[in-house]
């Protein structure tokens, strides 16, 4: 399979366009037709092997579901409907020479566009190439609108507004740990089945299964759009940010942008039930710290009335932001002890080996 044919094979798999989007694959250039009225919102991110995704630990499936989740977090997080995704591939010499390589790809797309027909995002361009070394490289732009002047941003919350999140917090990162644990023994099982790393209930049914998704927030986190969009739509939040990082480092990005401090009730942190399977204390420090959740941390003014689920998802206030530019974390006891950003924070020295 050359690039001609990888790049048919990949236009041919994809329904006709989506609305908003007047010219697709095949030109030069994608023609974007957005709202009338509407701002566009444009995000990118780098999904690269070895720093987000291992192939011995994560199904291909999961890891082309994965490329566009954190795009479509981005603009949930800032109440965007999606208009477009556009994806850069580099994949190694080898990928496409055999059976094996083109099925790993194949099921890359799968995984990808199952998420996109599901929040109708049309795939209207991209670029491929041959990686430089033996990792995969992928790269996704998503573009998406807004009504004009009215996205919610990181910059807008105000002291004595309360803090929600939704969801739940800390699964990635247990799940993760997991994944770690079992790492050797799946690399073996692997090497003499050459089945997937997939359990076999995901290998099943795991397109058209939420509940069992959910249960995999690592591999196949859900983006909040439809809550990001109901937030914007009733006017409910002042400000927003999506958890990609970890809470405690996301709400220190909110809070920089506002001018303002936090104060967080950790008894009101909403634990994911993967990560409260270990101790009170890992639990806590997993929804604090561990990143990947893709949930939406919010401010909305205090008059306003927050409803406890939105669009189906849960929604938890667990604090109150601050005019004192600190964060601090409040027990069960009532004592207050500063909150440092303890997540994911690029180019540290400490991130290394980087989580996938």
């Amino acid at each position: 399979m050359g690039e001609l044919a990888l790049i048919e094979g990949i236009r041919s798999g994809w329904a006709a366009q989506a609305r908003g989007v007047a010219l697709g694959i095949g030109d030069d250039c994608a023609i974007l037709r957005p709202p009338r009225g509407h701002e566009i919102l444009v995000t990118t991110d780098f999904t690269l092997e070895g720093r987000h995704f291992r192939r011995d630990w994560h199904p291909a499936e999961s890891v082309g579901h994965r490329a566009l989740a954190r795009g479509l977090s981005d603009l949930a997080a800032m109440g965007a409907r999606p208009l477009a995704a556009f994806l850069s591939l580099a994949l190694p010499a080898e990928q496409l020479a055999t059976r094996s390589g083109r099925a790993w790809v194949e099921r890359f797309f799968a995984g990808l566009r199952a998420l996109a027909e599901l929040h109708h995002v049309s795939l209207a361009g991209g670029d491929t190439a041959q990686a430089p070394g033996e990792q995969i490289l992928a790269d996704i732009v998503l573009v998406g609108t807004a009504p004009a002047g009215r996205a919610l941003r990181r910059s807008t919350a105000h002291a004595g507004d309360a803090l929600y999140v939704t969801g739940q917090l800390g699964g990635a990162a247990a799940e993760l740990a997991a994944m770690q644990v079992r790492a050797e023994q799946a690399r073996a099982a692997e090497s003499k089945s050459g089945a997937s790393s997939l359990p076999r209930s995901l290998r099943k049914g795991w397109e058209s299964s939420p509940e069992l998704l959910a249960a995999h927030p690592q591999m196949f986190p859900q983006p909040r759009l439809a809550v990001g969009q109901t937030l914007l739509r009733r006017r409910l939040a002042s400000s927003a940010i999506d958890l990609s990082d970890g809470l405690s480092t996301d709400l220190a990005h909110l809070c920089q942008e506002s001018g303002v401090g936090a104060e967080v009730n950790a008894s009101a942190l909403p634990i994911h039930p993967l990560a409260a399977q270990s101790s009170e204390e890992q639990a806590l420090k997993r929804a604090l710290n561990g990143g990947e959740d893709y949930e939406l941390l919010f401010a909305a003014p205090s008059a306003v009335r927050v409803p406890r689920s939105i669009a189906g998802v849960r929604v938890t206030r667990i604090g109150t932001l601050l005019r004192e530019k600190t964060i601090l974390l409040v027990d069960s006891a009532g004592r207050r002890t500063p909150l440092k950003p303890g997540g994911w924070e690029h180019f540290a020295v400490k991130n290394s080996p980087r989580r996938s």
